[in-house]
């Protein structure tokens, strides 16, 4: 099989951390290029990981005739810029998390992903949990019944991502955890739930800890590069509540930093026939049903640390689309309604009032 050329745009914490271990794992796919504006850093990827072209210029590297795909691993701002610039030039794109910062940006990526005829594919690696897999096959085979309402959510003590840095920056970010962490955690119950199509939104978001201390209590918190004096506009606290066009609802809560017991995040299902509850605290799905006349609680054993790692199995999956034709788990309309529940969560939170979407 002929490999797949893929460049690397990004060569970060995300970038080390998640996605070069993975492609050097992946005998059908070929690392050709890799770019990141401190030039420095793309060359240590390089030398570590055997790619042969280093870029400092994103735009220079998608001219490099042999590659097929790029993969973004840039600050959010960046991803559907670069997006929709590969795939008018005719090549695949697989991106990190959030797919945009604005619905506007992230619906010019599902544009030029159908003119291009491109498969445009963005990170939603929380679905390969183990856990994630099994609760998914329990609901499509009928054994949860309607899933009418649900709780998610990413709380943090201490946990603020490269404070002062673009993660805390919203020009590039486009917001704190709402954005970083619940894309993760409103796409997997959304996901569960049957990719129903939101219709409106309301929210409240808080920045009370942008003065604080740096303490830290979560390793998450060593994602980008901190800057002592640098900017922190975005909000470290946000509660939320979806409604969906099939009658379903969804409270969500997502802080970087928040007066708390522990660091969890958790998802929380309610159907006719059963309900379910996973937290990453003791990482047990535990199902609650009926049986016999009688209320069961029931507990998979089910091991997380089994199987490829989630982010190597997204980008697998990607690639296995690309090589094999196989059904994507992910389209773009899903993109779009992640960031309308994102945008219209930030502007509920301004006005005080109930968006519809």
């Amino acid at each position: 099989m002929k490999k797949t050329k893929v460049g690397l745009v990004g060569a970060g914490g995300i970038a080390n951390g998640a996605h070069l271990p993975a492609y050097a794992k992946m005998d059908t796919v070929e690392l050709a290029a890799v770019c990141d504006i401190q030039v420095d850093r793309a060359k240590a990827a390089a030398e570590k990981y055997g790619i042969p072209h280093v870029f400092e210029n994103y735009e220079e590297m998608l001219d490099l005739p042999e590659l097929d795909a790029i993969d973004i691993c840039t600050p959010n701002y960046l991803h559907s810029i670069i997006a929709v610039k590969a795939l008018n030039k005719g090549l695949h794109v697989f991106s990190e998390k959030p797919d945009a910062v604005s619905v506007e940006e992230v619906e010019k990526m599902q544009a030029a992903a159908a003119q291009s005829g491109k498969t445009l594919m963005v990170m939603r690696n929380n679905r390969y949990w183990e856990t994630s897999k099994y609760l998914k096959q329990y609901i499509q085979d009928g054994k949860m019944g309607e899933i009418y309402a649900g709780r998610c959510g990413w709380q943090r003590r201490r946990g603020i991502p490269g404070k002062g840095g673009w993660f805390t920056t919203k020009e590039q970010s486009g917001g704190g955890p709402l954005i970083d962490l619940g894309v993760h955690m409103i796409d997997l119950t959304v996901w569960l739930m049957g990719s129903v199509r939101p219709v409106s939104v309301s929210g409240c978001t808080y920045s009370k800890f942008a003065d604080g201390g740096d303490i830290s209590d979560s390793v998450n918190s060593s994602f980008g590069d901190a800057k002592a004096d640098g900017i922190f506009d975005v909000e470290d606290l946000a509660m939320g509540f979806i409604r969906f066009e099939n009658g379903a609802c969804l409270q969500i809560e997502f802080s970087w930093a928040s007066n708390i017991e522990q660091e969890q995040f958790f998802v929380e299902l309610r159907g006719t026939k059963s309900g379910s509850t996973w937290s990453s605290v003791d990482q047990k799905l535990k199902i609650f049903t009926e049986e016999y006349g009688q209320t069961v609680d029931l507990i998979p054993n089910i091991d997380n640390s089994r199987g490829m790692q989630m982010h190597e199995a997204n980008l697998r999956h990607f690639y296995d689309v690309l090589q094999n034709g196989v059904e994507p788990m992910f389209v773009p309309q899903q993109g779009v309604d992640m960031i309308k529940i994102l945008q219209a969560m930030y502007t509920s939170a301004q006005t005080g009032r109930e968006v519809l979407l």
